[in-house]
């Protein structure tokens, strides 16, 4: 009986050993096109930034000015103000090297920059949005979490929020709420995110269906 097991040990072996081979080939090949990438993407020279997406945040459409004595509230709209004046650009699930090949590796440092003021922004909106809507403000809360998916957040809370908003608080039609919501698939299915799969879950099962709605 030792020998049929041996056999068969070895021949998994064998195998393990080729598919340890093959394994190990495609990870040497994906790091050499990485490297020959970014040696690439360091001779790029400096390109004009005008074609950026810049996000400018709209101060009169959102309500600032209204935290009264709530320090969550007046924390968030003094983050967001003093974000009003910077450059801010959603570079989401683009790496460094992309980044240096399409720009130039000389703007680097200030494009991460205008995605670390984008993180910024989107979290203090996040939380903006969070506590006007637990202080029963849900009008407000949506007109921030609505700008914030404008500018595409990955935030899964926000359209997690906005959806329950839409949803349960604001007072729509079946219709209506279906066409929120649609209106919001485009965005999520459009992310450059780890997230994306998740929130357009979140979207699609909000969806009221059909034969429900008539």
């Amino acid at each position: 009986m030792i020998f049929p097991f041996l056999a068969s040990f070895i021949i998994l072996v064998i195998i393990f050993n080729i598919r340890s081979r093959g394994v190990s080939r495609k990870i040497e090949e994906r790091e050499q096109n990485f490297w020959e990438k970014e040696r690439e993407a360091n001779n790029v020279r400096k390109k004009s930034l005008d074609s950026l997406e810049y996000i400018h945040i709209p101060v009169d459409l959102l309500p600032f000015d209204t935290h009264g004595n709530n320090g969550i509230l007046q924390s968030a709209e003094e983050e967001l103000l003093a974000l009003k004046d910077e450059k801010i650009v959603n570079l989401t699930g683009i790496t460094n090297t992309d980044l240096k090949l399409e720009y130039g590796t000389a703007n680097i440092t200030v494009l991460t920059q205008y995605d670390q003021n984008y993180t910024a922004m989107v979290v203090s909106l996040q939380k903006w949005g969070q506590e006007l809507y637990d202080q029963g403000r849900f009008e407000d809360a949506a007109k921030v979490l609505e700008f914030s998916v404008k500018t595409r957040t990955d935030i899964t809370a926000t359209y997690r929020l906005l959806v329950d908003l839409y949803k349960t608080k604001l007072g729509f039609s079946e219709s209506e709420i279906n066409r929120k919501l649609e209106g919001l698939l485009p965005i999520a299915k459009g992310l450059n995110a780890l997230s994306r799969n998740q929130i357009v879950k979140l979207i699609e099962e909000a969806i009221i269906p059909l034969e429900e709605v008539m």
